[in-house]
């Protein structure tokens, strides 16, 4: 089995008609995962059979819309979603910041090995456009955060930010990175649109890095949005950047509090998810709204119940 990650901007005029296309045409496999369909593209992380994958990919490819889109594959074990959801959206992508089209403008695309030479240069900057509990558990060495709980705040968290308010760097190199690419789209466009003159950003995020790099430079693990939660991505230097919620040792076992009217975001060690029955706090154990436990909550590739979803 394998996991697709991918997504493509491009104009769908018939949105509704496309939708049913592709409902139809997924109904014949056994697909997993989540798709979004807009009048600006596709965007999708689905789980399935080498042989179903094969035919989806075969699908999208033999579009003519779809012309150089590129999916991200990764191997599976078994499913990493528990259904199939394709949304109709008014975006792939959603930003508080006015109207912005990355079909018209975005940053340049910068393949794996052309991202890393430019990272290590001196008149090159690194913004992570992730979300915090993101960039939290993986990042680029040396690369800028913004402390986000949403992609939606990124516009609103850089008016304050240095990387904004020093007019010197409008003339460097801003390198922006994400997870599949797709975030990326949208805020090097954004960033154009705040007036920085060299804006890149890196194809096929941080999965691609991986596959191309053996995401040597890449500190931590990435969150990646589906069953696995965390996906290892360096094999070339890696540590581990993040701490235990409870007891901060090193730790990069990403989980979600069971506390279903919480759902906290955090890193645990196993020893304190037992302890702490899967909690943040306290109070989250006390109010009687604890899901269940998952067997064999930390093992690899186990779909997890409390996986947040795109």
């Amino acid at each position: 089995m394998e996991v697709l990650l991918y997504y493509w901007y491009v104009h769908i005029k018939e949105v509704q008609q496309f939708y049913l296309d592709h409902r139809q045409f997924c109904d014949q496999y056994d697909f997993k995962g989540r798709i979004i369909i807009s009048e600006e593209g596709l965007n999708g992380t689905i789980s399935g059979t080498l042989v179903d994958c094969t035919a989806y990919r075969h699908f999208i490819e033999q579009n003519p819309l779809f012309e150089g889109i590129q999916f991200k594959r990764d191997p599976c074990d078994q499913h990493l979603f528990t259904k199939l959801t394709i949304k109709i959206k008014p975006f792939l992508i959603k930003l508080d910041a006015g109207p912005i089209d990355p079909r018209k403008s975005t940053g340049i695309h910068l393949d794996p090995a052309q991202f890393h030479h430019l990272m290590n240069q001196e008149d090159t900057l690194v913004l992570d456009v992730r979300s915090n509990y993101e960039h939290h558990l993986g990042k680029f060495k040396n690369a800028i955060t913004l402390d986000i709980n949403n992609f939606y705040d990124l516009p609103e968290a850089l008016k304050t930010h240095p990387l904004y308010l020093d007019p010197q760097n409008k003339s460097k190199k801003i390198l922006t990175y994400c997870t599949g690419g797709v975030k990326c789209e949208t805020a090097s466009s954004y960033l154009q649109k705040l007036g920085f003159q060299n804006v890149y950003q890196l194809k096929g995020g941080i999965i691609n890095y991986s596959h191309q790099m053996k995401g040597v430079d890449f500190q931590g693990s990435c969150y990646v949005f589906d069953g696995r939660i965390t996906k290892q991505v360096n094999q070339v230097n890696p540590v581990i950047i993040s701490k235990c919620w409870f007891c901060n040792h090193d730790c990069d076992i990403a989980v979600n509090c069971r506390n279903s009217k919480c759902d906290r975001r955090m890193t645990s060690c196993q020893d304190c998810f037992q302890v702490h029955q899967g909690c943040c706090s306290i109070s989250c154990i006390s109010t009687g709204k604890v899901r269940k436990r998952t067997p064999n909550y930390f093992v690899s590739g186990v779909v997890n119940k409390t996986a947040v979803s795109i």
